[in-house]
């Protein structure tokens, strides 16, 4: 599981009343990215993390299929789904494996070598810290502060506190602006990305990185996959509803790829969890399951070996990488 730093805003970070009011009134029955009003139910499922049991409902947009969370949680109310396990859980779950970043970095110097650098939800600032160095300047957009102290300490990056859309850089300041599983909790993605558009200078390059809502094991797991995320996840990417959202910001799609970023075991964990509730088992939810013992690790890894192998070698019959990797470039004035 990818580290999601949180840019949803916490009970005391929340939007403005008028703000909140806003998003309140947007129609389910249209896309909130290209508009159009062919709208349909897509999956129903409750936050399984935490073992909750209200159900959310997502929708999906025919024409560019992008999926979002229809009645979502009010943005002052979201801070009670980001709770200190979640937050444990995450910081676990990989945000300092160096093999992450080498693969980020080969991508992005494939097409800027050095230059200004802004990193949105920047959190301690692990991406930025690979990036350190005499060919960048780096800077950095995070909701903690605790974390953004963090991140200006150990990487020299100038980290701004807050929201995205609150941030005071200017326009054509940027080279490339990079945005690592965060577009997916941000309430307003396309005013982030008119943003992130008219920060980059002419030619720079903005990557993100988002869920595969096509992927396959999202097409396999349904509900159950870890992916979705509810009701972290507000918003669903596809390559063409990601496509389709950098086009209306006025951004020139270079690359988009979906790459595997395997969570089988995770969805898999759901599909018992759910089966052993219906029996009248309760288990611990897996975001406080903490470190497991040696005869769960000792089956793991025999599952592993066997079932998964299978799996894994299987999933490109049925689709596509389970992340995006989208780079886009700012045309010349």
């Amino acid at each position: 599981m990818e580290n999601k730093t949180l840019l949803s805003p916490s009970p005391e970070q929340g939007l403005s009343e008028k703000k909140a009011s806003e998003l309140e009134m947007r129609s389910s029955t249209q896309c909130p990215i290209c508009g159009q009003n062919d709208v349909a139910d897509y999956i129903h499922a409750p936050d399984r993390l935490h073992g909750r049991q209200q159900e959310y409902s997502l929708v999906r947009c025919a024409n560019c299929s992008l999926v979002w969370l229809h009645d979502p949680p009010k943005p002052e109310d979201m801070g009670a789904h980001y709770t200190a396990a979640y937050d444990r859980f995450i910081a676990g779950a990989g945000e300092h494996a160096e093999a992450r970043w080498r693969g980020r970095q080969a991508n992005l110097t494939k097409y800027k070598q050095a230059g200004a650098l802004l990193d949105l939800g920047c959190s301690s600032g692990s991406f930025l810290g690979s990036m350190r160095g005499d060919s960048w300047k780096l800077f950095g957009i995070e909701m903690s502060r605790e974390s953004a102290k963090v991140a200006e300490a150990k990487t020299g990056a100038e980290v701004f506190v807050g929201e995205i859309l609150d941030a005071p850089f200017k326009s054509d300041m940027f080279d490339v602006i990079t945005c690592f599983d965060v577009l997916e909790h941000l309430y307003e993605p396309q005013r982030v990305m008119k943003k992130v558009a008219d920060w980059l200078k002419p030619g720079g390059i903005f990557y993100v990185q988002v869920p595969n809502i096509d992927s396959a094991e999202a097409r396999v797991f349904g509900r159950y996959w870890q992916g979705l995320e509810l009701p972290r996840h507000l918003f669903h990417y596809s390559p063409k509803s990601l496509r389709t959202l950098g086009s209306m910001a006025g951004l020139s799609e270079v690359s988009i790829v979906a790459e595997r970023n395997q969570t089988i075991e995770t969805s898999m964990r759901y599909l018992v969890d759910n089966g052993a509730r219906k029996m009248g088992i309760t288990r611990t939810a897996l975001v406080n399951s903490g470190k497991p013992g040696l005869p769960w690790r000792a089956c793991r890894k025999l599952m592993r070996m066997t079932v998964l192998k299978v799996c894994v070698a299987l999933l490109p019959a049925v689709g596509s990488g389970e992340a995006i990797h989208g780079i886009f470039r700012k045309g010349d004035r």
